[in-house]
């Protein structure tokens, strides 16, 4: 796969620089968002060599290895330099153990070999923190750990040849400057193809290397599949229910009220029944998980409703994808049909769930808000708050012709003005400020 440049690489070499001498690197990501790529991209660049252990398809001698030699660090070194024929150098050289989630004990050792100093260490994973994978082991506490996401917008940008495009952008954000008509479209084309490939790395290397969208889909669908394929690690029944849920996505954000009902999954089922199977593809990194919360305010978290919640594809090319019938003869023309607004689907959808990738690539918490006011019966809700500056900073999503409309966020304004003095409008048109609002072209929601 292609080794597209990611901004991880900057905190990759932070961590290098200034504290691979304490602690092992732990990358957390959903599978195929490119760990293991960039960080064998950053062993070759940074390192006079490197050793790779995938414990997904290490043998299980390889795997006796760590067991038995856990106090015998040099037998341990000099084994797995034979079997990986690699020469490690002392200060010079670094381990890497992917898919650690695979063999808990190599996660466990990584204390003592720390501790030893004589090389650095990385590992890559995901449900690192999942009850089974964990469950008989001490978690070392020499892991500094960062998180891994699809590509974003710029990065998308980054793998096309485009290194100037989002610093143009910036300045325009910065002065809050519109861009005029001509320049938005072009660069509404831009973030439409980016939100239609997606930005799963494979993905992308397919959109680049061949420009069509059969390639694209073929990839994408086969990451959904192994997704799906995945549920079934996630013993008894919560695994079926697992993707069960994954599977109705599409069908949960199609609707006005996108909060997960089990009730779509299976009548008369309640949201405790789902509530492991949930947690479990938040852990997978697969799903974006969206929390109500019922106090607004710098502290919101504290306020969490875990009965309520929106789910989100973590990729949006692949939530086009699952929303897809998979007997299509060609998507293509489905595909350009979109990108020139010809395609009835809903925009709604699809914009939400690429604000919430956004916000998680910026790692921003996803909480929203459901609340009541005394002109109406009726709940109001903002898609998104984010705690910035101190302040609370309502995200409102709008995908169609008008999007100064927005009752629930004027009243959010209004009934929360001691905490929330600015909010954001995410929309397919022009940048532009009215008041306390702004309302921002999609492409710029990096920069929130």
């Amino acid at each position: 796969m292609a080794a597209f440049r990611r901004k991880i690489y900057t905190k990759m070499l932070d961590w290098k620089d200034r504290y691979s001498n304490k602690y092992a690197l732990l990358i957390e990501g959903a599978r195929r968002v490119g760990k293991t790529t960039i960080v064998e991209e950053f062993a070759k660049k940074e390192y006079e060599s490197y050793l790779l252990i995938d414990f997904t398809t290490a043998t299980d001698e390889t795997k006796q290895w760590f067991k038995d030699y856990s106090d015998d660090l040099d037998t341990l070194f000099r084994q797995l330099q034979f079997r990986y024929s690699t020469a490690l150098k002392k200060g010079k050289s670094v381990v890497i153990f992917d898919e650690v989630q695979a063999f808990p004990p190599a996660r466990q050792l990584i204390k003592h070999l720390v501790k030893d100093g004589r090389y650095s260490y990385i590992e890559t994973g995901s449900l690192i923190s999942f009850k089974q994978n964990v469950e008989g082991i001490l978690i070392p506490s020499e892991e500094m750990r960062i998180q891994m996401h699809p590509l974003d917008f710029e990065e998308f940008l980054w793998a096309q040849g485009d290194v100037t495009t989002v610093d143009l952008l910036r300045e325009s954000f910065m002065s809050l400057t519109p861009l005029g008509n001509s320049v938005h479209k072009h660069l509404m084309r831009k973030y439409t193809t980016y939100m239609l490939v997606g930005g799963m790395p494979q993905a992308v290397e397919a959109f680049v290397e061949s420009n069509n969208f059969d390639e694209v889909e073929t990839v994408k669908r086969t990451i959904i599949d192994l997704y799906r394929d995945d549920t079934v690690k996630f013993k008894s029944d919560k695994g079926s229910k697992a993707r069960r849920i994954l599977d109705r996505i599409p069908a949960l954000l199609s609707k006005h009220d996108k909060r997960f009902s089990p009730s779509q999954l299976k009548k008369g089922s309640r949201t405790r029944e789902y509530f492991d199977s949930v947690v479990w593809l938040g852990e997978s990194k697969m799903v974006n998980v969206c929390h109500d919360v019922s106090d607004p305010g710098p502290a919101m978290g504290l306020s969490i409703n875990d009965h309520s919640f929106k789910l989100y594809m973590l990729d949006t090319g692949l939530l086009i994808s699952a929303s897809f019938l998979s007997n299509v003869d060609t998507y293509s023309e489905l595909y350009d049909m979109m990108l020139r607004g010809k395609l009835n689907v809903n925009k709604g959808m699809l914009l939400e769930n690429m604000v919430a990738q956004e916000l998680v690539a910026k790692n921003y918490e996803l909480l929203f808000c459901r609340f009541l006011v005394e002109e109406t019966n009726n709940p109001q809700e903002v898609d998104f708050l984010l705690v910035k500056d101190g302040k609370v900073l309502p995200v409102e999503v709008k995908s169609g012709a008008s999007s100064t409309s927005h009752i629930s966020l004027d009243r959010f304004l209004t009934k929360y003005k001691s905490v929330a003095d600015h909010a954001y409008v995410i929309h397919t048109k022009d940048l532009r400020v009215d008041g306390n609002i702004t309302y921002l072209p999609a492409y710029m929601t990096m920069f929130i």
